[in-house]
């Protein structure tokens, strides 16, 4: 599981960074490196407030509530990033950060349902297996018995078996 915690303190860390840096650089471009920092610790921290609500604990709780209202604080941040693109004449390179940030929470979200769905067919295979175990050892266990008990028949018969 996710610390909600430490999410939060990557959220907190990446939008001060980017506040701090974007201060000091002449073209918005260059704080690519520091907007993807943004932008993996806001997808941790959205994981984290998922594993946290679905936890049902307190603790976990009372953090996802924390991590969910500093997420509503990244939108109003995003609308200060936004603007400060716009003012610099570089909408469409905001327009497509927020493009591939949506194409990669989509892609992460496919591949957690394909692994999702893998699990669960390797858990349904494992079923089957046991199940034919079972059926096998228990077939064999039948079989034993039933040998078991024709050796002692035909033992128990003065002749023998068959004549």
């Amino acid at each position: 599981m996710i610390d909600p915690i430490t999410a939060l303190a990557g959220i907190q860390s990446a939008v001060a960074l980017i506040k701090k840096v974007s201060k000091t650089v002449d073209d918005v471009s260059s704080l690519g490196p520091v907007l993807g920092k943004y932008f993996d610790a806001k997808s941790t921290a959205t994981k984290a407030v998922a594993q946290a609500k679905i936890s049902g604990k307190k603790s976990s709780m009372a953090a996802a509530i924390e991590i969910e209202m500093a997420l509503e604080q990244t939108k109003q941040f995003e609308k200060e990033l936004q603007f400060l693109f716009m003012q610099t004449g570089k909408i469409d390179v905001w327009n497509k950060i927020k493009a591939r940030a949506a194409q990669m929470d989509k892609d992460t979200a496919h591949e957690e349902r394909k692994q999702k769905l893998q699990r669960k067919k390797d858990q349904e295979n494992l079923q089957l297996i046991l199940v034919i175990v079972i059926l096998v050892v228990s077939i064999l266990g039948v079989g034993s018995w039933i040998f078991f008990e024709i050796v002692n028949h035909c033992n128990s018969i003065p002749r023998g078996c068959g004549g």
